[in-house]
């Protein structure tokens, strides 16, 4: 969907509606993405913060699809977390992705690279604390591999960049 007033105004309404018949907010994801659309007014931050700021919506902010996108498409990963309102920030993803040079791919099925370890710790001194998942869905390590890393995540929570 184009980052545009157009798509904000076709979303908004429709996100209005479920949050009422759901008597809750919605918990929306940001993408990782890897094309723009030629017709986009804003960018993807200051759109998801849009979005969330006239639908009060929450979310679910993914640091590792910040980071690919950031890649991707040239623009600075850590102003992309200062756009977002800490207030609607419930939880956070990490994961893994693969580096294939000029595009990064979000795969679920590397470890989380050290760029999004420390995006990640700017991301909680920025907003504080949120519950963390580490997302892996394909090439699952050995259990003592993925629960170093779910070390790295709380020792990072602990103490923030």
């Amino acid at each position: 969907m184009p980052c545009t007033e157009a798509s904000l105004r076709h979303l908004c309404p429709r996100i209005h509606q479920v949050q009422e018949l759901l008597g809750r907010p919605l918990v929306l994801e940001n993408v990782s993405s890897y094309v723009r659309f030629a017709a986009d007014e804003m960018s993807e931050a200051d759109f998801v913060a849009e979005l969330l700021r006239r639908s009060g919506c929450q979310l679910l902010l993914d640091v590792n699809n910040v980071y690919v996108s950031s890649r991707n498409h040239g623009f600075d990963a850590r102003g992309y977390i200062d756009r977002m309102p800490a207030e609607q920030v419930v939880q956070i993803h990490l994961a893994g992705h693969e580096d294939r040079g000029e595009v990064v791919i979000d795969t679920h099925d590397h470890p989380i690279c050290e760029a999004v370890w420390q995006l990640y710790a700017y991301t909680l001194e920025r907003i504080g604390f949120r519950p963390t998942m580490i997302e892996r869905d394909d090439n699952i390590p050995p259990l003592p591999e993925l629960l170093a890393e779910l070390d790295q995540a709380r020792q990072r929570a602990m103490t923030p960049a």
